[in-house]
C-alpha cells in the first residue's frame, strides 16, 4: 500500500474573528494537508517537532487519532509548542502572527520507511529554514533515492520577505528536487516579485520541472506542465465560506489523495501525465479545498472523509 510522509511545523492555530477568539485548532501547512490524508484513509506519517506541553501532546494525539503515524515527531522537553494567531477580515481570508519559543531550532527524528512510489510532501519555511536545513534535505535526498514522488508547496509567507536572498540557494534546492511545484501568486510575489503563472513558470520553475500548479485565492488555478500543456480550472463554488485558512493544504491533500486513487507513479510523472490524468487529479484538489472553507477547522469534514472511504472500498 502506497503511503504519503509529510514533513513540516506544528502549531496550534487561534482563530480570530472581529478580534474575538472563535477556535483553537492543531495546525501547520504540511499538518492539515496530512490530517485529510489520513481521515480519508490514506496511510501516512509526518515529522516534525513540538514541545512537552499540553500543546504538544494534544497535537500527537490528534495526529494518531486521526490515523497517522507520529513517532517521527520529536519531542523537547525544555520548549513550548509554537502558536499561531489568525485573524479573520471580511472575506474571511487570514492574515496571521506567529509566537514560536524553542529555544533553539534542531530536528531529531527516526526516518520513516520510504519506498518506491510514496509520496513526500514538504514546504513552508521549514523546507527552507537555514538551521534544520541539513536534516530536511538529507530526508529529501533519501526519499528520493528510495523512488519517493516529491511534491513541493512553497508556501513562503510575506514574514520572511526580508530573508529571501539568504534563503534562494535552499528554494531553488528544493525546486531541483521536487517533481511537482504548487504554489500561489502571493508566494511568487513574495520570492521573486513575479504573479503572472507564465512569466513565474518560464523563469522560475520550468527549468527545474515541468510540472507547476499556480493557485490564486478564488480565481482560476493555472496549470502549466509537460509539452506544452497550459490550462485553467475554475474554483469550486461550495456554500459559504467560513475560513479560507487551509484551503491551500488541502488544495495539497486532495491533489495527493488523486495521485495514489487514480496509480499516478513515479513513471508515469517522469513520463509526463495526459490531460485526463491532469484533470482528475486537481478535481480532487479543488473538492478537498472547497470543502474545508465551509468550517473553521484546518482540514476536510469527517462526513466528506467518510464518503471518500465508502467510495474507494465499492
Amino acid at each position: 500500500m502506497r503511503k504519503v510522509i509529510g514533513i513540516g511545523e506544528t502549531v496550534l492555530d487561534i482563530i480570530f474573528k472581529d478580534d474575538q477568539p472563535m477556535a483553537a485548532v492543531p495546525g501547520g501547512s504540511t499538518f492539515n494537508c496530512m490530517i485529510s490524508l489520513g481521515r480519508c484513509g490514506v496511510k501516512a506519517s509526518f515529522i516534525s517537532e513540538t514541545g512537552n506541553d499540553r500543546v504538544g501532546q494534544r497535537i500527537i494525539r490528534f495526529l494518531e487519532q486521526n490515523g497517522i503515524d507520529a513517532s517521527s515527531v520529536a519531542v523537547y522537553p525544555d520548549s513550548k509548542s509554537p502558536l499561531s494567531l489568525a485573524f479573520l477580515n471580511e472575506h474571511n481570508d487570514a492574515e496571521y502572527i506567529f509566537y514560536k519559543d524553542h529555544p533553539k531550532d534542531r530536528l531529531d527524528f527516526n526516518y520513516p520507511e520510504v519506498n518506491k512510489d510514496d509520496i513526500v510532501v514538504f514546504g513552508s519555511y521549514y523546507a527552507v529554514n537555514p538551521v534544520i536545513r541539513p536534516q530536511v534535505q538529507g530526508f529529501l535526498d533519501y526519499a528520493r533515492s528510495r523512488g519517493a514522488i516529491l511534491y513541493y508547496d512553497v508556501n513562503f509567507r510575506a514574514s520572511h520577505k526580508n530573508e529571501v536572498m539568504k534563503l534562494t540557494p535552499n528554494i531553488l534546492e528544493n525546486l531541483e528536487m521536487a517533481d511537482i511545484v504548487r504554489g500561489s501568486t502571493e508566494d511568487f510575489d513574495v520570492m521573486f516579485r513575479k504573479t503572472d503563472p507564465d512569466t513565474i513558470y518560464r523563469s522560475q520553475i520550468s527549468f527545474y520541472t515541468k510540472k507547476f500548479i499556480c493557485t490564486n485565492g478564488a480565481e482560476p488555478v493555472e496549470l502549466r506542465a509537460d509539452g506544452g500543456l497550459r490550462k485553467q480550472y475554475p474554483i469550486v463554488k461550495g456554500d459559504k465560506v467560513v475560513s479560507t485558512i487551509g484551503a491551500g493544504d488541502n488544495f495539497n491533500a486532495g491533489f495527493i489523495y488523486g495521485l495514489i486513487k487514480h496509480g499516478i507513479t513515479r513513471e508515469v510523472i517522469e513520463q509526463g501525465l495526459s490531460e485526463s490524468q491532469w484533470d482528475a487529479v486537481v478535481g480532487c484538489a479543488l473538492l478537498f479545498s472547497a470543502n474545508v472553507c465551509k468550517s473553521l477547522n484546518n482540514y476536510v469534514d469527517e462526513e466528506f472523509a467518510r464518503e471518500l472511504r465508502v467510495k474507494s472500498e465499492e
